[in-house]
């Protein structure tokens, strides 16, 4: 069961993706996405809403799958991530930092963005002007109840300026939160409706002029750390009455001599949720 939030006769929705249809559901509250991803049974929430309209996938305008959620990430959760960090920074000798965090108890979590500056799929993320090492990290993320109960899923792509995070790890927020830094969609696979963990595959294209330039793919059986483990750590001491979003980190990394540039189109794939196409500005 796939969910969406979509614009309709001039007013935001949520839709319920069947296929090459979106069923516009009857709901007339404000953040009508969180009123059923917050009840008590989503999925029974949408089994028992009515519809007001059946509208073609193809041409609807997607928005982003968030209402006032925040939007934190974790780091460091896969081995490619921990080996790539080591990499960007070992030359201010802060690599050995992501080797402790890696096998610590506690996880590396940080803000990424309110939802006011969610990038939807087909809109256009950014770049760091000052700026000169710049990739997309292609994601699973977890939409997160007020109670902290996983959901549903949804893809996300945690831009990062890898030059100005391994020139030292205290620059990580500006490194990762500027304007343009953050996307997800296209909608949200309820909980219960993903393939099983180990077979979820993330996979990212990016594309120049029309041509793959970067391609590359892991599983989240590549992750060190539990769903639910992240979970418990981001609600640990922090309230989300709003609920939370929260990027699972990545384990696909483009080569050191990698950068991304204006125009390029990123586009990322996770098993059981669908594709974020975004473009880089």
């Amino acid at each position: 069961m796939h969910l969406c939030r979509t614009r309709h006769q001039g007013l935001e929705a949520v839709g319920l993706v069947e296929g090459e249809t979106i069923r516009v559901l009857d709901i007339s509250v404000p953040n009508p996405l969180s009123f059923i991803l917050h009840s008590a049974d989503p999925v029974a929430t949408v089994r028992n809403t009515p519809s007001t309209a059946t509208v073609p996938t193809a041409g609807a305008e997607i928005l982003a799958p968030i209402d006032e959620q925040e939007v934190w990430a974790a780091g460091v959760t896969y081995i490619r991530s921990k080996v790539a960090r080591e990499e960007e920074s070992a030359g201010s000798g802060g690599a050995r930092f992501y080797d402790m965090v890696y096998t610590a108890d506690r996880p590396e979590l940080f803000f990424k963005a309110p939802a006011s500056r969610v990038i939807p799929t087909k809109g256009t993320v950014r770049i760091r002007r000052d700026a000169r090492w710049s990739v997309p990290e292609p994601e699973l993320a977890l939409v997160i109840s007020p109670a902290g109960k996983i959901v549903g899923y949804t893809v996300g792509n945690d831009m990062s300026s890898r030059d100005i995070e391994g020139e030292n790890p205290l620059y990580l927020p500006q490194a990762k939160f500027y304007d343009g830094s953050c996307a997800i969609g296209p909608g949200v696979t309820l909980a219960g409706f993903l393939p099983p963990l180990p077979e979820v595959q993330i996979s990212v294209d990016i594309a120049r002029e029309g041509k793959t330039v970067f391609g590359g793919s892991t599983t989240l059986a590549a992750m060190k750390r539990s769903l639910e483990e992240l979970v418990s750590w981001l609600y640990r001491e922090t309230s989300f009455p709003k609920g939370a979003v929260l990027l699972t980190g990545t384990g696909v990394v483009p080569p050191d001599d990698f950068t991304l540039a204006i125009g390029d189109v990123v586009t990322i794939d996770v098993t059981g949720i669908g594709r974020l196409v975004n473009t880089v500005g």
